[in-house]
């Protein structure tokens, strides 16, 4: 039965137990008021964003924007860094549920993404719970005990809880105003602000933020007001709301200062999203033919000269404003059994974060526990005492639109073994995102959507500009879904009694839909939102 409250909001998903006290007049209200503002400029930006992506396929590469180039001129700062995020050497990532909720806050980490969207499944089960995760957390009130009697609970010094909500691109099924759904983001956005935002600022620190997926400094501006309105409504000082932004998308890596400068009282930085990055870089040059066509995946490295340049830009970019800049994720679990896999990843993960610290980063994501104390001794050797490097100013950088362009400079590697890898990983992540669960373990590495989303944009490219692999092969659609059909088999037989039928037929029709229809789609979580309850 759907639940209507005093404002019109209706929420027609399933009622659980202490449900009440995340869906609850004060918060429907928030975001009923915030949906009406400014969920037509929500959607609008949408359409803008479709309108650029013709421009992109007709030959108009991403550009710096002659008409904000005074912003980039100008001397002026954001807001300076709150006690809290002053010091944000080591983050680490995860989904929302109790045992991770308690293993990240425990980690040893400084700051805990919160992570409502690329490594969950948007169930409304996962939305709402996460939720009273997060708030059982601030009043150190969770825990929980396993089948086996393994005790959790959270200890003396926990990490800042800072909450990624969904991006513009996402609604919330189940919750609608004036009957139409509401942007999941707002979503995220209201229930966390009204239920955990006081509760942050009574423990020393706030309602925090990471925004995804934004394209653009005007989607920057719509999070600006949002907040400003937001902030209005509760009583909070303005700026109380602090934002760190993922540069994941080819055009935000073009408009870095504008997208600062819109967010400036509310700014706490940018961080390097470098694997949806590099989906928005297959995605949005997809059409414009062999200069642009992405080597394999894994072959793809921060040291290729167009990932090296998005990164230092976003340092000199965060440090001429006083921002932060925040490094990207290392995904690797540490095995128990192979010391020998454990022995080279831990030194590619090392390297990545000594190359990070050495760039000027502040500090970087790790996906699993066992990689905060790596991490935390790289950024300790560079910084020592100091909480960041906001002094590094990196004014030894100049990067122009061509060389964040340069797809070239990643290499020409093009085999059936990447081929192979994208149609597995993608299979077996898509198979557990509809379980529901949005952070997988896929040959020792942490993987959440972005990972999904290189792999079957790579087919698609692939398969839409007749490329031909080392082998020798030309990638078509019979090559795809044969070896859509054997990695399936394989996976079949590794798995036995635990392969899913019909879990894997969902995810296998999912999968050759995204990478192999005439249309590319531009997100396969809003298809595949349309599976999960």
């Amino acid at each position: 039965m759907a639940r209507v409250f005093s404002d019109g909001v209706e929420v027609t998903g399933e009622w659980g137990d202490r449900y009440d006290q995340v869906l609850n007049e004060p918060s429907l209200g928030l975001l009923g008021q915030l949906e009406r503002r400014f969920g037509a400029r929500r959607r609008e930006l949408l359409e803008r964003r479709a309108e650029r992506q013709l421009a992109f396929d007709r030959g108009r590469l991403p550009e710096f924007l002659p008409e904000t180039r005074e912003i980039r001129e100008e001397r002026w700062k954001v807001a300076p860094p709150v006690a809290a995020l002053t010091d944000r050497r080591v983050e680490i990532t995860g989904p929302t549920d109790r045992k991770m909720t308690i293993n990240a806050l425990n980690s040893g980490a400084n700051i805990w993404l919160a992570d409502f969207e690329d490594a969950n499944t948007p169930r409304w089960q996962n939305m709402v719970e996460g939720q009273l995760n997060l708030r059982d957390a601030l009043d150190r009130t969770i825990e929980l005990t396993t089948p086996e009697g393994k005790h959790y609970e959270v200890g003396e010094e926990p990490a800042t809880i800072v909450v990624r909500p969904r991006g513009w691109h996402l609604v919330e099924k189940h919750v609608l105003v004036d009957g139409a759904p509401v942007s999941a983001g707002l979503f995220d956005f209201a229930m966390y602000l009204s239920l955990c935002g006081r509760r942050q600022l009574e423990l020393g620190a706030g309602p925090y933020f990471y925004l995804p997926k934004m394209e653009s400094h005007l989607e920057a501006r719509l999070w600006d007001d949002i907040f400003s309105d937001a902030e209005g409504s509760l009583g909070l000082e303005h700026g109380t709301v602090r934002a760190t932004v993922l540069i994941e998308t080819l055009p935000a890596a073009f408009e870095m200062d504008e997208i600062l400068f819109e967010l400036r009282d509310h700014a706490a930085g940018l961080n390097a999203g470098r694997w949806d990055y590099l989906f928005s870089i297959i995605k949005k040059l997809r059409n414009l033919g062999e200069e642009f066509v992405v080597p394999d995946r894994n072959s793809v490295t921060m040291a290729a000269p167009l990932m090296q340049a998005y990164s230092n830009l976003l340092v000199r970019t965060c440090h001429a404003r006083g921002a932060h800049a925040i490094g990207g994720m290392a995904a690797f679990i540490p095995s128990r059994r192979d010391l020998d896999v454990n022995q080279r990843a831990l030194a590619k993960v090392r390297e990545d974060k000594e190359r990070e610290a050495r760039a000027g980063f502040d500090g970087s994501w790790v996906a699993h526990p066992d990689l905060v104390p790596l991490c935390r001794e790289v950024f300790g050797s560079v910084l020592g005492e100091r909480p960041n490097q906001l002094d590094r100013h990196r004014d030894d950088v100049e990067v122009s639109a061509a060389a964040l362009l340069d797809v070239r400079s990643a290499g020409s590697a093009r085999t059936e073994e990447g081929l192979r890898n994208n149609v597995s990983v993608g299979l077996q992540y898509l198979a557990s995102w509809l379980a529901g669960s949005g952070a997988v373990a896929i040959f020792n590495l942490m993987e959440d959507a972005a990972t999904a989303e290189i792999a079957r944009s790579q087919v698609w490219q692939w398969l839409h500009n007749g490329v031909v692999l080392s082998s020798g092969a030309k990638v078509t659609r019979p090559l795809v879904e044969e070896i859509v059909a054997e990695e399936l088999a394989k996976l079949r037989a590794g798995l036995g009694p635990e392969f899913d039928e019909a879990r894997y037929d969902q995810a296998c029709a999912l999968f050759v839909q995204v990478a192999l229809d005439d249309d590319f789609a531009e997100f396969l979580t809003v298809l595949a939102y349309a599976l999960v309850a």
